[in-house]
């Protein structure tokens, strides 16, 4: 099947299971594992990602109200103090980073940046809101904020152009001697 096909095609290929997974995934506004679900079924027969994007949020459309929308994450000082207090190490910066898809366009995640155990935590994902400023001046507000009341450093490197290879910030782990 040629990657061409048109999305109402995709689906008729789905399973029965597969679909229900995938609407139950659509009605509880979980758009990455349905999208996965779709891929993974039809990848065998030259699915990509994108197309896979396109049937779930052809799913959306089709479900419509039915869809349990969630509500966009809060990026009040307050919110995301109790977030950056919840990940299992100890924040040593906060970072925003673009990211972007086919159906959301771009958005900005922003991360608490850990040391001990080292990795990232999720805080937040700022979304376009129409009529709103840009997702980029959002979260860098609220990331400041963040930094600024835990006092450690915040990187945004590109806050107004979106994409998605801007330099990250990397923590730099060094032992009590300094080396």
């Amino acid at each position: 099947m040629p990657p061409g096909r048109p999305v109402s095609g995709w689906w008729a290929c789905l399973e029965e299971r597969t679909r229900r997974e995938v609407d139950e995934n659509v009605l509880g506004d979980c758009r990455m594992t349905a999208v996965k679900a779709v891929w993974e079924a039809l990848r065998p027969l030259g699915l990509g990602v994108h197309e896979a994007e396109q049937v779930v949020h052809a799913r959306y459309e089709t479900l419509g109200d039915r869809v349990q929308h969630r509500p966009p994450d809060p990026l009040d000082l307050p919110s995301l103090t109790v977030r950056a207090a919840e990940l299992p190490g100890r924040v040593v910066a906060v970072e925003a980073l673009w990211d972007g898809d086919t159906v959301h366009d771009w958005f900005v995640i922003l991360v608490a940046v850990l040391d001990d155990p080292a990795g990232e935590g999720h805080l937040a994902t700022v979304h376009n809101r129409p009529g709103g400023p840009p997702p980029g001046t959002r979260a860098a507000e609220a990331g400041r904020a963040l930094a600024d009341f835990l006092g450690v450093p915040f990187h945004f490197a590109s806050p107004d152009i979106p994409g998605d290879e801007a330099p990250r910030r990397r923590a730099v782990r060094t032992s009590p001697e300094g080396f």
